[in-house]
């Protein structure tokens, strides 16, 4: 395996970042299995892992942590916050008083005393960034957190909260942790760009488009019955994403690989990109990814991919990725009705 620096945190870390989102009862509530592909992760040189509060409501980090028991300093470990963990509207968000009390909890679940990389999973309208970035560079003098990054953050977000670390002299975010896959590339246009620019790691996630780029998915044929389908319907039947999809596969074959392995293969050859992350479910899963780390991508592949999906370019929505106010709540973007008159 070999290893990027993140950012420029002097850290390294491994291009494929074990995903922890499918262990527990969301994914697979086998804990003894769960661990067993950590394990494997750990033991084919993979050193990163990423997983949250939110994941399974706190098993995934219970079963992170039970995985790590003598080898946690061999781990670069990430998780995040931001997310309801309950019904009082105070445990979630950016919030000092939520960050502090979520870095605890996620320590006790972990098993650890110190989190390397600490994510804000989502942005926080209601909440000025200083609050977050200030309750943030506490946990880092403190000795709870090593490193600081956002995810899914909005280009303007990410830059606002660059300055306002620089201005108010504190801790800044080191990594963000965007979607990217073959189907949606808009990140290319500016976060990625940003990030080199401020010295951040990417780590992306869903580089396999939710599943789509699996080849599971295909135009004209019975879709899985699958969680993620029921989830995201309209996203997984999306005759655009669909028709990419039925391009890539001969792509795919005529380099002879399987379309899982070009698209893992085509998000770590952005230099912006540090890793990805894979988040398999059963080890058959992870097997089957593990085995096309050692795949590159030659530049006629990459050129017929941009063919196909021009760079910068999304093929429909991805669901799970993150909405502004300005898109989600439609009174701010109508005037009243009095005022929408030009006379």
């Amino acid at each position: 395996m070999q290893y990027r620096t993140l950012g420029r945190t002097g850290i390294k870390v491994s291009p494929y970042c074990l995903g922890a989102m499918m262990f527990g009862a969301a994914g697979n509530p086998d804990h003894e299995d769960s661990i067993r592909i950590i394990h494997k992760a750990l033991d084919a040189g993979i050193n990163f892992i990423d997983t949250a509060d939110i994941y399974s409501r706190g098993e995934s980090e219970e079963i992170v942590g039970k995985a790590l028991k003598g080898r946690r300093d061999d781990v670069v470990l990430a998780t995040k916050a931001h997310l309801p963990m309950g019904d009082d509207p105070n445990r979630q968000g950016n919030s000092r008083r939520w960050l502090i009390r979520a870095v605890e909890d996620s320590l006790r679940r972990l098993q650890t005393d110190h989190i390397d990389l600490y994510l804000i999973h989502r942005p926080a309208p209601d909440t000025d960034i200083e609050e977050t970035l200030s309750a943030l560079t506490d946990l880092i003098q403190a000795g709870k957190v090593r490193a600081v990054g956002s995810s899914t953050f909005p280009v303007s977000e990410i830059v606002e909260a660059q300055w306002v670390s620089e201005r108010r002299g504190l801790a800044r975010f080191r990594a963000e942790q965007p979607p990217y896959s073959i189907l949606n590339r808009s990140i290319e246009r500016e976060v990625l760009p940003a990030c080199e620019r401020y010295g951040m790691g990417a780590m992306v996630w869903s580089p396999l488009a939710m599943g789509m780029l699996t080849g599971k998915y295909r135009k004209g044929a019975p879709q899985p019955d699958s969680a993620r389908a029921k989830r995201f319907p309209r996203q997984m039947n999306d005759e655009r994403r669909l028709d990419a999809v039925e391009r890539l596969i001969p792509l795919a074959q005529q380099a002879g690989l399987s379309l899982a392995h070009m698209a893992m293969a085509f998000t770590i050859a952005h230099p912006a990109v540090t890793s990805a992350i894979i988040g398999p479910r059963t080890m058959e899963h992870f097997d089957d990814l593990l085995a096309g780390a050692g795949v590159s991508l030659t530049d006629e592949i990459l050129d017929r991919i941009d063919a196909i999906v021009p760079p910068g370019t999304d093929i429909g929505s991805l669901e799970a990725a993150y909405n502004p106010p300005a898109v989600t709540q439609p009174n701010l973007r109508r005037r009243p009705i009095v005022e929408r008159f030009a006379a």
